[in-house]
């Protein structure tokens, strides 16, 4: 049975971990700066083993932003994405949040709207 687990604060080898796992890279130095200034994050687990992780980030006031959701390849098609995003949605209003943001991939349209995200017209400038 996979938990899911709101702020579990995962350790910088866990994160690394399934960084590697579900990107092919194991991500930044160390995630805990990261984890100091989001707003929520929600891990699942396998045991003791991250499986699954979503960051929502914020703007100090009533925005919050979705980033990094991501699930290790053996564990994917299984809805722990969407049971993911959905524990993110749920802290975020908790917390306060009266606006939950998402960018993505054109590919990854059908499983954000099944979680409820409309789309919306956006602007983004690369900076690398």
């Amino acid at each position: 049975m996979i938990d899911i687990v709101n702020d579990p604060l995962p350790t910088d080898a866990a994160l690394s971990a399934l960084w590697m796992a579900a990107w092919g890279d194991a991500g930044p130095a160390s995630f805990q700066p990261i984890l100091r200034r989001s707003l929520a994050h929600v891990g699942a687990y396998d045991g003791e083993r991250l499986v699954g992780f979503v960051n929502v980030a914020w703007d100090g006031g009533i925005h919050a932003f979705i980033l990094d959701t991501c699930v290790d390849p053996a564990y994917r098609r299984q809805g722990l994405a969407t049971r993911l995003v959905q524990a993110a949605t749920e802290a975020a209003r908790a917390r306060g949040a009266q606006w939950l943001h998402v960018d993505f991939e054109p590919h990854l349209t059908a499983f954000y709207r099944g979680c409820g995200f409309a789309d919306t017209a956006a602007g983004l400038i690369a900076l690398a």
